[in-house]
């Protein structure tokens, strides 16, 4: 099934061939991947669907101006067509931080999931309270609407506010106007400093609610965030820090021990880009530690992995790494 959720949002439902049920936990990811002109791409996706319908995997995709894989599944993707998938992934999520009070930020089709969130939430029969906020460009690209205020309408602990930078022009607006602001977040929830927050969106919406939050003191080991974009506000001095000991890494052995082979890296080279050179396919999509698509367990060595919350640290313990973004800091033995 297929769904149009605005002129440029649809939503794509998924089953097994055979009736099976779909494992994850909401807010999670799963990495698809699709064929176009012959070349096979792969892509990150939340599930806007909730783990406790788990007969149907759905994910809400926006046409992108330039997006080759969203623009493909919108315009060639039908019923009965075959994707395949991987996953799922991701720890963004409430199940990982029970609390008693949120607040739910999305922005534009980030809010994928905060909406999986919420529907695990609902169908747990949990009167938790939520404040969900959808900040969108006019009231037309709002996702949901409808069944967050069915929602909302039935459990009274949960409240939706809708913020659009511009009304549409022949219609009425009673939403907030304008973008989120620190005046507009105490009007909506005056004891946000009690609540944990979780906030999903573009970058330069992420980046002005953080800075929001900072400035009004907020605890920030509190907030919660996923993007798929290229993170920006990496701590410079962590960055600088991990360039002086790559940097002091000339060069060094990687063995993948499960196909048996051997290649050389030097400091500059990640061990995707290793694996690759030495014929190696390790699933990957993101590039810069967030989707969690290429983890792979170390047997040896030491690596600096320079990650975006695509690992969880039980798993760094264990001694997974992600190849996108790890670069030896000496001899290494990889299990692929």
């Amino acid at each position: 099934m297929i769904l149009a959720d605005s002129a440029d949002v649809k939503t794509f439902c998924f089953q097994t061939d055979q009736p099976s049920w779909f494992r994850y936990e909401a807010g999670q990811f799963v990495t698809l991947q699709v064929e176009i002109d012959g070349v096979p791409h792969t892509r990150c996706y939340t599930l806007s669907s909730s783990p406790s319908r788990p007969v149907c995997l759905t994910i809400t995709v926006k046409a992108e101006p330039g997006g080759k894989v969203s623009n493909w599944l919108h315009q060639h993707l039908k019923v009965g067509d075959y994707v395949q998938a991987r996953g799922p992934s991701g720890v963004f999520s409430v199940q990982h931080r029970p609390a008693p009070k949120y607040l739910f930020l999305a922005g534009g089709v980030g809010i994928t999931p905060l909406m999986s969130m919420t529907r695990w939430l609902f169908d747990q029969g949990r009167h938790t309270d939520v404040c969900f906020v959808q900040c969108a460009r006019t009231p037309s690209d709002l996702l949901f609407r409808s069944e967050l205020e069915a929602i909302s309408a039935r459990v009274s602990e949960f409240r939706v506010a809708l913020v659009c930078e511009k009304p549409n022009p022949f219609g009425a607006w009673t939403g907030y106007s304008g973008r989120l602001n620190q005046l507009m977040l105490e009007l909506i929830a005056p004891d946000y400093f009690e609540r944990e927050i979780f906030c999903c969106g573009p970058e330069p919406y992420m980046k002005a609610v953080r800075g929001i939050l900072q400035a009004a003191g907020f605890d920030m080991a509190r907030y919660h965030e996923e993007s798929f974009q290229v993170p920006v506000h990496v701590d410079a001095e962590t960055r600088q820090h991990a360039d002086e000991q790559i940097a002091s890494t000339q060069s060094a052995t990687v063995r993948f021990a499960a196909s048996n082979r051997e290649a050389q890296c030097n400091g500059n080279q990640t061990l995707l880009d290793v694996a690759r050179e030495a014929g190696l396919s390790i699933p990957s999509a993101c590039l810069f530690g967030v989707c969690g698509t290429c983890k792979v367990k170390k047997l040896e060595g030491e690596v600096h992995m320079l990650q975006n919350g695509g690992i969880t640290d039980e798993d760094v313990a264990a001694g997974w790494l992600l190849a996108c973004c790890s670069r030896p800091l000496g001899p290494v033995v990889l299990d692929c």
